[in-house]
């Protein structure tokens, strides 16, 4: 009778532990991270290891950084020895032999600039890629490693942890609000140097813009209120979408949708634990949960926003930039 029950506490063990691996984790997978300058560092790190059933452990990391930003080089050793002495991850000393004990790779650098020089070789020794916020310190970057992606077949996704806040599938779905006329996204706004304005902090409310929004913007315009900064974009059906920068006082719902029948909006945060998730899924499958072509016309969206505040606020068409 007791090897019985023990056959079925295990039995009913296994199927537990069944039950929680999804369906696209079929093989283990070792990650090396690109860059230890960010907080990102450890707390995906982490998450990674508080998920076993994502079978995603990350085994490697080469530091990068950039000694001319401080926001880097201030940090970098930091976070190198968080994950090193807390979940076991070895030190190497190039990229080159990153890509050698690894299956996937996390591009993690807080600076845009190496982006680019940093994710060639991995695209090219075909290992998925995710390139944390921002995809790079230039339009023309993030163009060429969209097309480097296309040209060797390494499929690859950029993203901020703003785009999979719990509440963006109901707000672009089934909102509630009739025939939706306006969108805003909202997040802090802190410039990096070397960087367009809101490549940095900015990305957050564009990419929580354009999960509701998606593709279609036509041109925008860049102003100043009191306490914000604000960059309104046409969209060819009509809507407009506006991305609201908050320089100081309370910051808005991360997403705010008017309509002909009402309002709604986000509540709460977004966490980083969507945002892993997505990209657990993505280097198990291949499958990007953001298009390339979605990304560069949101980069084509902060560059023409650069513009029109150099230009005085003027409205600057995207197509200019193509």
């Amino acid at each position: 009778m007791r090897l019985w029950i023990l056959i079925l506490a295990l039995a009913t063990a296994s199927a537990t532990a069944a039950d929680k691996t999804p369906d696209w984790a079929q093989r283990d997978l070792r990650a090396g991270i690109i860059g230890t300058d960010t907080s990102h560092v450890p707390a995906f790190t982490g998450l990674f290891q508080s998920r076993p059933e994502w079978r995603i452990k990350v085994v490697a990391a080469f530091k990068g950084g950039s000694p001319d930003l401080p926001t880097s080089a201030d940090r970098v050793e930091k976070f190198a020895a968080t994950i090193q002495e807390k979940y076991g991850v070895e030190i190497v000393q190039s990229i080159e032999e990153l890509l050698d004990k690894v299956d996937v790779v996390l591009l993690e650098s807080v600076d845009g600039r190496p982006h680019w020089a940093q994710a060639e070789p991995v695209l090219k020794s075909g290992k998925r890629l995710f390139i944390d916020k921002p995809l790079a310190a230039s339009l023309e970057d993030a163009r060429r490693i969209a097309e480097l992606s296309k040209q060797t077949g390494t499929p690859f996704f950029s993203s901020s942890s703003f785009r999979f806040h719990p509440d963006i599938p109901r707000l672009r779905d089934n909102p509630g609000v009739g025939q939706v006329t306006k969108v805003q996204g909202s997040s802090s706004f802190s410039k990096l140097a070397f960087h367009p304005d809101l490549f940095f902090y900015g990305i957050h409310g564009v990419e929580a813009l354009y999960a509701v929004m998606g593709t279609g913007c036509v041109s925008v315009s860049r102003t100043t209120e009191d306490g914000a900064d604000i960059t309104t974009g046409r969209w060819k059906d009509g809507r407009i979408g506006v991305y609201h920068g908050v320089v100081k006082g309370p910051a808005p719902p991360t997403v705010r949708i008017w309509g002909s029948e009402g309002t709604t909006e986000s509540a709460g945060s977004a966490g980083y634990e969507g945002l892993v998730r997505a990209i657990a899924e993505f280097f198990h499958t291949g499958r990007p949960p953001v298009a390339p072509a979605e990304t560069l016309e949101l980069f084509e969206f902060m560059t023409a926003a650069q513009l029109s505040k150099d230009r005085g606020g003027a409205e600057v068409a995207l197509e200019e930039l193509r």
